[in-house]
């Protein structure tokens, strides 16, 4: 592999964690806070998708859509919450499985009647659609480099907000102890129900800005809710910062793992594995650090 071509791959490998850290984030929010296991949360980033192309063929605009499909995840995760999800506080994880999971079976067939079973395509904004030349023979789209700052900006936005606000710090505290923020007169219902909006619209949003680089499909949040729940457990549960170093290293892992071959008995085996690479990543690092890597320790 020579040096343009690694770095492309490597180019791609952050895009990819930064993008699933934007999903991995509210997930990491709405558990690691709320206490809540959201298996529907890869739902969200199908509908982010779906709203993007749906707006964006009814506005004639993705920019225009953006922001309205922001707006509609807001009120879609306030709206859940008040229905659905708090009355899962205070119950078992089975509850908490069940009733998500239920919701994945509600969202797939409600997407199936508004937008069909039909693989869409979203284009990419013509602002951005162009190539940074790396040699005469190539390049590397703008959009891509795009989705990367701006996965950076919302890295930084979560930090800023968690770590040095008064909401952030309504937040954390509210995750270590709940009685003890309502007997001070906060209204901790009406802060998780902010948390678990932010959450889902952080996913909507990564499936929107997404949505222009990959297909726009039924079940398109499987896989990545999948993959969402290891970058937790690596990264650690609650932990920001650690969703963002685990997602790192396994979009790195995932992406240099569908390149790289590793030839035995004349057999490319690595490409092949590529899919276990991933879990072999997250396998070793449970056995180094059981809680993950800013987990804390039971």
């Amino acid at each position: 592999m020579d040096f343009n071509t690694f770095l492309i791959q490597l180019l791609n490998g952050v895009q990819y964690g930064l993008l699933l850290f934007l999903v991995s984030s509210g997930l990491t929010l709405v558990f690691g806070i709320m206490g809540i296991i959201n298996v529907a949360h890869g739902s969200f980033y199908m509908i982010g998708a779906y709203l993007a192309w749906s707006l964006a063929g009814v506005t004639g605009s993705f920019w225009t859509a953006l922001p309205l499909a922001i707006v509609m995840s807001v009120l879609i995760g306030l709206l859940l919450e008040w229905l659905v999800v708090r009355w899962l506080y205070n119950r078992d994880l089975l509850y908490q499985v069940l009733c998500t999971y239920g919701l994945i079976l509600v969202f797939e067939e409600v997407r199936s009647v508004l937008w069909g079973d039909d693989v869409r395509s979203l284009p990419v904004p013509e602002l951005l659609n162009r190539s940074i030349p790396l040699t005469d023979t190539l390049s590397y789209p703008v959009y891509r480099l795009g989705i990367s700052v701006v996965c950076l900006a919302v890295a930084l936005g979560l930090y800023f907000v968690i770590q040095k606000t008064r909401l952030g710090m309504t937040i954390r505290a509210g995750a270590s102890n709940r009685d003890m923020v309502q007997s001070l007169g906060i209204n901790i219902q009406l802060v998780y129900r902010v948390v678990f909006a932010a959450g889902i619209t952080l996913a909507a949003f990564a499936g929107m800005i997404a949505a222009p680089v990959s297909a726009v499909a039924p079940g398109m949040g499987n896989h990545v809710l999948i993959i969402c729940f290891v970058v937790v457990v690596i990264g650690g549960l609650g932990s920001v910062k650690g969703a963002l170093i685990a997602s790192l290293l396994i979009g790195l892992v995932d992406t240099f793992g569908k390149v790289l071959h590793l030839e035995v008995g004349g057999l490319k085996l690595l490409p092949e594995l590529s899919s276990m690479t991933v879990y072999v990543l997250m396998a070793v690092i449970l056995l180094w650090r059981p809680e993950g890597l800013f987990g804390k320790k039971l």
